[in-house]
């Protein structure tokens, strides 16, 4: 059917959700869903069962009856994703359908994503998530509005010129630094707490890199070789491109950060409550949180993530409980806190309708800086954001990473010791997205405290500490080779199959499976013998029609370890509750 001519005649064949999402604030998370199926005229015997499951997919059975207009961000967009699904078109298309939206119920997303495919329907899906791109049959990969590269994704692996490797370097920090200089490495990217190195020869380039970066102080360890990810083939596309037009530095005028003390805690709470009503956001949760240290906090969405940080930085009163902010009593010092601190919010809090120029004026006038301090601090964020000769350009015409780079620059023009950043990566292409975390790292080496809320389980092997939140509830803290070790839930295996999500549904219900789940074009299956539960899936793939290219043992990632502690607590509160 030709679109441009008879478009009308789409009408009833394809389904739409917007990066932006329509949504009814006023009607309740059921509602929403009925008026949708009621648009698309979802037959009644189909209805209930369709919306039963969207309703369990994206964990929103207990907010049926809550407005929209009161549900988290995160929480509307699983709303809005359910309700582009209440029937099924030939076609649906799906506008970074994902973004925002937790580990877990992402999974979930793709798993009610095959049962569409497998009706027959077409999906085209746009997103930021390499990890999901992965799982596409085909990959288009497009930069100011080109396609540079369309291909399978291992057609596009493929196209890779080189040898990757995957490594530990230490310090990691200076490796990067010295790596990204080095002529034998042409594409150097974190991987948690791993790198990535790309060079042309790894007999001749390994030893030269290894003996030049030794000489620096930079040692080099477990070194193997890497299959490229979809995201390194994205970023050594363009990275040149984009790098070279967008390079940036933090400039060292971070002098007086440095120099501040607060005894060496930045943040404290102990037994921090939140209640609306009769709905408790934020259930009595306590951690400490060091100067100079990147804090991740993680949780589903809806968990209590941004009503925690909106307390912190005296936005929000406790219910109950105590904290401490800076030295501040968040309790009887709120005002006193917020000159000490940098928030950074989902939404990026620009005005579209201002130059970058004026944004950057409006944030100066409401901290108070004036004459000289104000020119050189606009000076340090726009060289910081990569924006210099760019201030008169309208904000709403900047890219993602601009517009993120632009307003963390907003948020610390008055140089705080503390900075709140809450999911500021979300929707950010992979390449904004690491330079945006160099940023990061370079304001933690100068003394910044950073307090981060973020989906990307590779951002949080970036910190130092974790926290995680669950229903209101810290359910885990610690470093993420400390949650890593003290794992004691079972034992992780991973399939790499040709058909991965036939592969998942065929061992989820094993005996002996405890979970398992996508993780990116590969299954990752927790089970309780390993040894056992390797031969038994590799028997029942082959008897349901399936190769497995392997099935082996590998250790927790971080995004397993989410998973499979928040579906454990999920399992305990149901067992509670029954």
């Amino acid at each position: 059917m030709d679109v441009l001519y008879f478009p009308d005649g789409l009408g009833g064949r394809i389904g739409y959700m917007s990066e932006g999402f329509t949504l009814y604030g006023s009607l309740s998370v059921r509602e929403n869903l009925d008026f949708f199926a009621d648009l698309y005229k979802v037959p009644e015997s189909e209805r209930e069962k369709r919306i039963g499951d969207l309703l369990r997919f994206t964990r929103l059975e207990k907010a049926g009856k809550r407005r929209a207009e009161n549900l988290s961000g995160g929480m509307k967009k699983k709303l809005a994703l359910a309700c582009a699904l209440t029937y099924s078109p030939q076609v649906l298309f799906l506008d970074e359908p994902t973004t925002g939206v937790d580990p877990v119920s992402r999974r979930d997303f793709w798993l009610l994503l095959n049962d569409f495919l497998e009706q027959g329907i077409t999906v085209f899906v746009s997103t930021p998530y390499m990890d999901e791109a992965e799982r596409f049959h085909r990959v288009a990969f497009m930069h100011q509005g080109r396609i540079t590269a369309c291909d399978a994704p291992a057609a596009l692996r493929s196209s890779l010129n080189g040898e990757m490797l995957d490594l530990l370097a230490k310090p990691q920090t200076e490796a990067v630094q010295y790596l990204r200089l080095h002529p034998r490495a042409s594409h150097v990217q974190v991987f948690g707490e791993r790198l990535h190195v790309l060079v042309e020869n790894q007999k001749q380039d390994l030893p030269v890199l290894t003996s030049d970066l030794s000489k620096q102080g930079v040692h080099l360890s477990d070194i193997h070789n890497a299959t490229p990810s979809l995201e390194d083939v994205f970023v050594a596309l363009l990275e040149k491109q984009i790098m070279s037009r967008e390079q940036h530095s933090i400039v060292d005028d971070l002098s007086s950060i440095a120099n501040r003390q607060y005894a060496n805690i930045a943040v404290s709470v102990s037994d921090l409550t939140k209640t609306f009503g009769d709905f408790t956001a934020v259930n009595n949760i306590s951690f400490r949180v060091k100067e100079g240290e990147i804090f991740g906090f993680l949780g589903p969405n809806g968990s209590g993530k941004t009503t925690t940080i909106r307390m912190l930085c005296g936005l929000l009163p406790p219910t109950s409980g105590t904290g401490m902010v800076a030295g501040r009593d968040i309790l009887t010092q709120q005002s006193a806190i917020k000159p000490e601190i940098g928030y950074m919010s989902q939404k990026f809090s620009l005005y579209n309708d201002l130059t970058v120029e004026e944004n950057l004026d409006f944030y100066a006038g409401v901290y108070g800086l004036t004459n000289s301090h104000l020119t050189s601090r606009k000076r340090w964020a726009l060289e910081m954001a990569g924006l210099s000769g760019r201030e008169r350009a309208m904000t709403r015409d900047l890219s993602g990473g601009w517009k993120q780079r632009l307003a963390l620059g907003c948020s610390i023009l008055h140089e705080p010791s503390i900075l709140f950043l809450d999911e500021p990566t979300s929707g950010v292409d992979p390449i904004s997205r690491r330079a945006f975390w160099d940023l990061i790292f370079g304001l933690s080496s100068r003394g910044v405290t950073i307090f981060v809320t973020t989906h990307y389980m590779d951002e949080a092997e970036h910190c130092n500490t974790l926290g995680l939140i669950y229903n209101g509830r810290m359910i885990a803290q610690g470093s993420p080779a400390d949650l890593r070790s003290n794992m004691q839930i079972g034992q992780m295996l991973e399939i790499i199959s040709p058909q991965p999500l036939r592969a998942l549904r065929d061992v989820k219900e094993m005996d002996g499976v405890l979970s398992a789940g996508l993780f990116g074009d590969r299954v990752h299956v927790l089970v309780e013998d390993a040894k056992r539960l390797t031969r038994d899936i590799g028997s029942a793939l082959a008897s349901n029609g399936l190769s497995s290219r392997s099935i082996t043992p590998i250790p927790f990632s971080l995004e397993d370890l989410f998973v499979t502690l928040i579906e454990t607590e999920e399992n305990r509160r149901n067992n509670h509750v029954q």
